[in-house]
């Protein structure tokens, strides 16, 4: 599947990889601990992140770092696994340049809060 770049294809990557992330046995608990029943909420900020981060929506304001140094119980292997859905969905979802300008905003959203959390990068995001 190639779908063009749009707010629409931004929705659709968010709940389907959100989607992944809650089935997953390492990230569900996770997500599920910081996040409870509240998914629709989540699901529009993160429409409205990436649609400002790839489409110039400017729908988006937060501090993504900020609200994500309040999680408790993050590990390095979480980063690993949480890039590894998103590169799979993304480069199932678009073409190979939309999908990698997805993953150079992933890995570095990685970086800095892996950065956060323990004062290094512990995880490859490659």
């Amino acid at each position: 599947m190639s779908l063009s770049l749009t707010t629409e294809s931004i929705a659709t990557l968010v709940h389907e990889f959100y989607d992944g992330v809650r089935a997953d046995p390492d990230l569900g608990p996770v997500f599920d601990a910081a996040i409870g029943d509240n998914w629709d909420p989540h699901l529009a900020r993160m429409v409205d992140f990436w649609s400002t981060v790839m489409v110039g929506s400017r729908n988006f304001q937060g501090n993504v770092f900020g609200k994500h140094m309040l999680l408790n119980g993050i590990k390095p292997e979480h980063f690993q696994r949480w890039l590894e859905l998103f590169v799979a969905t993304t480069s199932r979802l678009f073409a190979p340049a939309d999908a990698e300008e997805f993953q150079v905003v992933a890995r570095r959203i990685a970086a800095s809060l892996q950065l956060g959390f323990f004062g290094e990068v512990k995880v490859s995001s490659t």
